[in-house]
């Protein structure tokens, strides 16, 4: 998913908000003003209507109530290609409750507070202005599609009935832009609404094609036994894009997927992660909450904890340089590199020696491992690492966007490029400071082992499975299991 997408679908909130309050505000002032409404010359009794702060409070409680009621009837969907029609549909299902709601409660207390003509102008224009925010961002959203802003970049494999039928609409969308045909068999190039659909090349070319292409969707209309057996949607999941199938008595070998409608024509997708959307949102501000009070309540121990370090042995407070001078790097989202923090917990300029005779004592096969009682650990370094104190750091790289607070183990470059294809998944999302493999067995867990629950919880991903994680990891941590 773009960020633009993200962006516009987070930013319909203070924009519905907004308009909910100046519809209100404006019934405000049209009461007031006697001649403002034609032939309406009853002048108001200004005795009846609450002074700003009040009338300001009760705006705001109907504003957050008709927001959740959006959040209920799905109105705050990510998908950029929803017609306005459908978000007209679910704005509507969520005013006429509201308004029944409203209704219904002062029914129950028996008092109406001011003006009922207020309340009722307030209605009617909420609902107006409601459309009018949205028809604003996507008035903004085709704008910035001609600018290739937003715009998704796809490709159709495989070239049949179903691509002859559904190629004109999504030629003829701003939202897409069709790069080129993906076939078993060479075809000629094609020339639709007066543009040039390129042949790109045939199906086990695709990975060079996604790359070359920058490739954001696949659209599969080719179901066939051998397309299925290029493990496409495994070539997607390493890749993260979007793959997503033109039904045509498939048999699915995935049970997570998305039925949606695009252009008419039903669509379904392969659905990765819940972490798409609001998923990843709602991690987000998660991440950002638990990572701030995390370092409110930790700041006195993490001056401690520097000041012990510091006495303890030679070097620098964290290990954020290599023996070489270099910043110290994991692989982040997508393979993103970003800079580390921790407290250094082994003698200074040692992370070299990883790489000499003592890999040979390493308790862990694959691409990662860990050595048994390691010389180069300090007196310090131990309990830290024990209690797990020398991650506190990574709470700034949680804040900094570069890490979550839960997520697959952030690994060193040359561990990732010793990665199988499969594996690549785990990189799908933020590493994270704990994860479902610290909690399930840490280093007593073969690579594969870590992987597969790292991938469980990437498919799985639920915010009460965040909660429950950390739960178990404060647990972990008081047992002294941390390493």
């Amino acid at each position: 998913m773009k960020k633009s997408e993200i962006i516009f679908g987070v930013l319909r909130i203070p924009v519905d908000f907004a308009m909910i309050a100046l519809a209100f505000f404006t019934a405000y002032f049209i009461r007031q003003s006697h001649d403002l409404i034609p032939y309406y010359e009853q002048t108001p009794d200004l005795s009846s209507f609450p002074d700003p702060a009040t009338y300001t409070n009760t705006v705001t409680v109907f504003g957050i109530v008709l927001l959740i009621l959006l959040v209920i009837y799905k109105s705050y969907s990510f998908k950029i290609y929803n017609t306005y029609s459908r978000e007209g549909k679910s704005i509507l299902h969520a005013w006429l409750t509201w308004v029944g709601l409203i209704l219904l409660y002062y029914f129950i207390i028996r008092d109406f507070p001011f003006s009922r003509l207020v309340i009722i102008f307030g209605w009617g224009g909420s609902f107006i202005f409601l459309l009018f925010g949205r028809a604003l961002i996507k008035a903004i959203q085709k704008l910035l599609l001609k600018y290739d802003i937003g715009r998704r970049r796809i490709v159709i494999v495989g070239y049949n009935q179903l691509a002859k039928k559904i190629l004109p609409q999504f030629v003829k969308d701003s939202q897409y832009q069709v790069v080129g045909i993906v076939n078993q068999r060479k075809i000629q190039d094609l020339k639709l609404k007066k543009r040039k659909i390129k042949f790109l090349g045939k199906i086990d070319e695709l990975k060079r094609i996604i790359k070359r292409y920058r490739i954001d969707e696949i659209i599969q209309t080719d179901t066939s036994i051998d397309v299925q057996n290029l493990e496409i949607t495994d070539l997607c999941r390493e890749m993260h894009i979007q793959h997503h199938f033109i039904p045509d008595q498939i048999q699915l070998h995935r049970t997570k997927i998305d039925i949606q409608i695009i252009n008419n024509c039903p669509v379904i997708s392969v659905k990765a992660t819940p972490l798409e959307g609001w998923g990843k949102v709602n991690k987000r501000i998660f991440d950002v909450l638990f990572s701030t009070l995390a370092l409110l309540v930790l700041s006195p121990f993490i001056i401690l904890v520097s000041i012990i370090i510091k006495i303890d042995s030679h070097g620098p407070i964290f290990f954020t340089r290599l023996d070489n001078g270099f910043p110290v790097l994991r692989v982040g989202e997508k393979g993103r590199l970003f800079k580390f923090y921790k407290f250094r917990s082994m003698q200074d300029k040692s992370h070299g020696l990883r790489y000499t005779h003592l890999a040979e004592k390493s308790k862990r096969k694959g691409p990662f491992f860990k050595i048994t009682d390691d010389p180069r650990i300090t007196r310090v370094g131990k309990f830290i690492r024990k209690y797990d104190i020398d991650e506190w750091p990574n709470f700034w790289s949680v804040l900094k966007g570069d890490m979550g607070i839960v997520g697959p183990r952030p690994h060193l470059p040359d561990e990732v490029e010793k990665y199988d294809k499969h594996h690549r998944f785990v990189l799908s999302i933020k590493p994270g400071i704990t994860g479902l493999a610290q909690v399930s067995g840490r280093s007593n867990l073969s690579a594969e082992e870590e992987m597969n629950l790292d991938t469980f919880y990437i498919e799985n991903w639920s915010l009460w499975l965040d909660v429950k994680i950390c739960f178990q990891t404060i647990w972990v941590i008081i047992r002294g299991k941390g390493e």
